[in-house]
């Protein structure tokens, strides 16, 4: 059995203050996926460097232009066969949004997705990046199947969130557009959301607003997933959504599989 964990920390510098090291080894991850890093590669390593629970993972991380922002990181017990950041297109990959670690059996790809922005003025680039990054899984998948894993800034339905009503087309993460986008990946790339096939009536989110209570009141959203290449979904044995996780405004995601 295999068990990856894929989690938003929401400054990994930040996150290594906040007893990460013990939730690490209490997750147990066979490959750890970490997105908005908010580091540059070397600050990844530094940041991680003494958290024993991860003594011996490979790491690689990819990082933004804009220092302090974005950024994604990989770590595995394994070394992976090969490693590619970002999507090939370089009006896209400079925000170290993207991580492919090519395994015998399976591509990992982790992901931060552009979130559209107040007022949604990232609308457009979101658009652009869900078509390049859609097209970009079906490349991977046509070789081997993929886990896609990470925060895709998207409540993909009503029950994705605490108050839809309220949020449709007004709020980053709930427009049409954006529920559209990942409904296209899903279809196009032929991936399935693994957490909300095995669950599918149930109501559990994974990112809360730090004002207002949001956490302790649990308005939330789930904006954290794991997709998996259909031909791939009966391998899932479990997911889960690790709500009792603290120190990033997300929760960490997971999957196992055989």
């Amino acid at each position: 059995m295999k068990r990856l964990v894929s989690w938003n920390v929401n400054g990994v510098r930040a996150i290594v203050q906040k007893d990460f090291d013990a939730q690490i080894a209490a997750l147990a991850p066979d490959i750890l996926c970490l997105q908005e890093t908010k580091a540059q590669d070397d600050q990844v390593a530094d940041a991680l460097a003494g958290i024993s629970s991860l003594t011996g993972y490979h790491q690689v991380a990819a990082s933004a232009e804009k220092k302090g922002y974005s950024g994604t990181a990989v770590l595995s017990k394994s070394a992976p066969l090969s490693v590619r950041r970002g999507i090939g297109v370089p009006a896209l990959d400079n925000e170290g949004r993207v991580i492919c670690a090519e395994f015998e059996d399976v591509h990992v790809v982790t992901v931060y997705t552009p979130n559209s922005s107040s007022g949604l003025k990232r609308l457009p680039f979101r658009k652009e990046w869900d078509v390049a990054f859609t097209r970009y899984i079906q490349a991977l998948d046509a070789v081997k199947p993929v886990i896609v894993c990470g925060d895709l800034n998207v409540a993909h339905a009503p029950i994705d969130l605490a108050r839809p009503d309220a949020n449709y087309n007004k709020t980053p993460g709930y427009t049409q557009d954006e529920i559209d986008g990942l409904s296209r990946m899903l279809d196009e790339a032929r991936l399935q959301d693994a957490w909300r096939a095995q669950h599918p009536d149930e109501v559990r989110y994974s990112w809360w607003s730090y004002r207002g209570g949001a956490r302790e009141k649990n308005v939330g959203w789930r904006l954290d997933y794991t997709l998996v290449s259909e031909r791939w979904m009966d391998r899932v044995r479990a997911t889960d959504i690790r709500t009792e996780v603290t120190g990033s405004d997300h929760c960490p995601v997971v999957i196992e599989w055989e």
